[in-house]
């Protein structure tokens, strides 16, 4: 019996879009959703607290990172990440594959595992598929990840091939590694940029059975329109009773077309990584606040924004904060953009239930142009 229970409310009808429910052990999700990233158990420059304030159901926490420092056993002695870091909704946990795709000159791939070195002090560590399970079973999060292996880009087909034939059977080794019924397991479709790749991989992680299913194998430097491309072709491939995610693709088009295509959840690290750089999302298109433009601005990030930061700061303070250094400055933009990336799914979401998407979508894109993005 699954951990979780997924259930489509109301499809859009003109488009792929769809409205969903998804109700864990420790809350339930509204889809489609968009998942902050805690890398190091936190969202950076955010609360638990404040992460509820501007909308946050669900966040993601990474394997690699918390089984490097301070190890997943320290944190299943200290009662589990929810307890750990003191967020009482669901968590969502990554495999490490993805951190371990980027160790490409300290790691060796074989079909057992990964042998690879701490980006931290060059000690070396290995991760089975196996080990991945064990320990997001210690960390205890409310779904975890199939172990994968992510292709680089661009690659061979025979390449791709053979990796996305290794996922599979880690996939099938993880299933039989699971233990704790209480966490639901999702498989990663991979397959690089072939869709025929995707295709039979989304086909053999059906056979095996899982909770849920990921795209993994994105936003690795392939141009949109090649993501879009594979978004599209894959949606068909996966269960419409399971829920649907796209792992690491994060700017606001991107959630949108995910959402246009049928998946319900989405993670970057975009919007609080871009916030610490100066970087602010608006319904208009992108503000990078450090622009010598903002030095005397009175007005809000965004007019048409309800956020804290919109309702009580103006452009030219959080330019001085920025220049400044100073650690508000991460705070506050972090605050914005979170609240931004969430009040986009929640219009998503409503306007899925008003059969009313593709105006939505057209209407995304409008105000984006006329604020002078492509």
């Amino acid at each position: 019996m699954s951990a979780i229970d997924f259930k489509v409310i109301k499809k859009d009808g003109p488009t792929a879009a769809r409205v969903g429910s998804l109700t864990t052990p420790h809350g339930r999700i509204d889809t489609p959703i968009f998942m902050p990233v805690g890398t190091q158990a936190t969202v950076k420059a955010m609360t638990p607290e404040e992460l509820g304030e501007v909308g946050a159901q669900i966040i993601l926490a990474n394997t690699y990172h918390l089984y490097i420092r301070p190890g997943h056993e320290l944190v299943a002695r200290m009662g589990g990440l929810h307890e750990f870091m003191r967020w009482k909704g669901p968590i969502l946990t990554d495999s490490g594959g993805f951190q371990v795709f980027s160790l490409t000159e300290l790691r060796k791939i074989t079909e057992d595992g990964v042998k690879f070195q701490s980006h931290l002090d060059g000690s070396y560590h290995f991760i089975s598929p196996e080990t991945a399970v064990a320990i997001q079973e210690a960390l205890g999060g409310d779904i975890i990840m199939c172990f994968d292996e992510c292709p680089p880009y661009p690659a061979e087909y025979d390449y791709v091939r053979r990796s996305m034939e290794l996922t599979s059977r880690w996939a099938r080794r993880c299933k039989e590694a699971k233990r704790r019924n209480d966490q639901a397991l999702f498989g990663i479709v991979q397959g690089g940029m072939f869709t025929e790749l995707r295709e039979r991989s989304a086909h053999e992680l059906c056979e095996i059975g899982f909770d849920g299913y990921a795209l993994g194998g994105l936003s690795v430097g392939e141009e949109k329109r090649v993501m879009y491309d594979i978004m599209e072709s894959c949606a068909p491939f996966l269960p419409e009773d399971k829920p649907r995610y796209v792992m690491g693709i994060g700017a606001p088009e991107d959630l949108i077309e995910g959402i246009n295509f049928g998946f319900d959840m989405f993670d970057c690290v975009m919007p609080t990584r871009n916030a610490r750089n100066g970087m602010l999302f608006t319904s208009f298109g992108r503000v990078n606040i450090k622009g010598a433009a903002y030095a005397e601005d009175r007005s809000p990030i965004d007019p048409e924004c309800g956020c804290y930061v919109c309702r009580n700061y103006s452009r030219a303070y959080l330019r001085h904060l920025y220049r400044a250094g100073e650690i508000l400055a991460s705070r506050l933009n972090t605050w914005h953009n979170l609240h931004y990336y969430l009040s986009l799914m929640a219009e998503a979401r409503k306007a899925i239930a008003c059969g009313r998407f593709a105006q939505f979508r057209r209407e995304f894109y409008a105000k984006r142009h006329k604020g002078g993005e492509e």
